[in-house]
Order: C-alpha cells, then structure tokens, then sequence
C-alpha cells in the first residue's frame, strides 16, 4: 500500500513532500486553476500554510477560534478591507465571517459545510494512501468547479440585466 508522504522527506524513490505534490499538481490543477502556480491546488493541504495565512486576524489569545484551530479545520484567512475576520476552506471554498471568540471553527466548518470532505476526515492528510489523496483531490476539483460555474453565472445574470435595462430604455425611447 503506497502512502502520499507528506512529511519533510520521504523513503527513497518519492523524494521530498514537496516534489511529490509539485507532481501531484502538475496533473490535477490544470482543471480548476490554469491561472495558479502549480503548487498552490494542494500547499494548503499542509496546516503549517493555512496557518500563515492568519498573520493579522483578530482573535489569538484567550478564545476558540485562534489561528490555530482555524487551520486545523481548514480555514485559511481571506481579509478584506471592510471584513478583518473572513475565513475559507481551502477545500470547500466556503467563506465565513463575523466570528465570535467562542465560535468552534470545526463545529462551524460542519455546520455550515457538511459536504466537505476535508472537514470529514478521519485520518490527518499525512496518513492518506495516494489513491485516497486523489479521490480527497477530486472532491476539492468538484467545489472549484462548481465555484467557477456559479461565479460565471453570477457575472451572466448580472450583464443581463444590465442589457435587459439598456433594452427597455431604448425601447421606451428614454436614449
């Protein structure tokens, strides 16, 4: 049973986690980021870069949803200028803000993502057989997929109604 070594190196063969995943993407990002780095579909499998990202989020000492346990549940902090505290699953895609310093990030990732594999499962990523590796990195292929197809419908409707209006101008003779 071949594992994805995940760790600082690997037995001799796979070489280091970071070349095995450089490979990993190499086949798989193409389809849900073109745009992106070829490492940046599975680095934030690994908690010690999720939890980089958390330089400047408001709650750190003294509550449950530190920086810590945000990456533990596979949050990585999205900031923007009016909302400090917005948090994504690397995995799932799913945004959530307005924290509370007792909100439970796994209990709330659940809450609101229960279809989210990454939040589901029960071994640590290190653990993953190659193939469960891929079938984890399928599931995350079909939320950004789907994140792309609802944004591009998104953006559709919206230049739809723009037109539709333009329409109505024209023919109410308002142009």
């Amino acid at each position: 049973d071949h594992k994805v070594f995940l760790e600082k190196s690997g037995p001799p063969g796979f070489g280091t986690a970071s070349d095995l995943l450089g490979k990993l993407t190499i086949t798989t990002c193409s389809l849900s980021q073109p745009e992106s780095a070829p490492d940046s579909g599975t680095k934030m499998y690994f908690y010690e870069n999720r939890l980089k990202t958390f330089e400047g989020w408001p709650f750190d000492e003294d509550c449950t949803c530190t920086p810590e346990n945000m990456a533990k549940a596979g949050f990585i902090h999205t900031p923007s200028d009016n909302c400090p505290d917005i948090a994504m699953c690397f995995f799932c895609l799913k945004e959530l803000e307005g924290w509370e310093p007792d909100d439970d990030p796994e209990k709330e990732h659940k809450s609101h993502s229960p279809s989210c594999h990454f939040i589901s499962l029960k071994k640590t990523v290190e653990e993953l057989t190659v193939e469960e590796f891929f079938k984890l990195q399928k599931e995350r292929h079909k939320f950004v997929i789907k994140k792309k197809c609802n944004d591009a419908i998104t953006l559709y409707e919206e230049a739809a109604k723009l037109k539709r209006a333009d329409i109505v101008k024209t023919a109410m003779g308002e142009e």
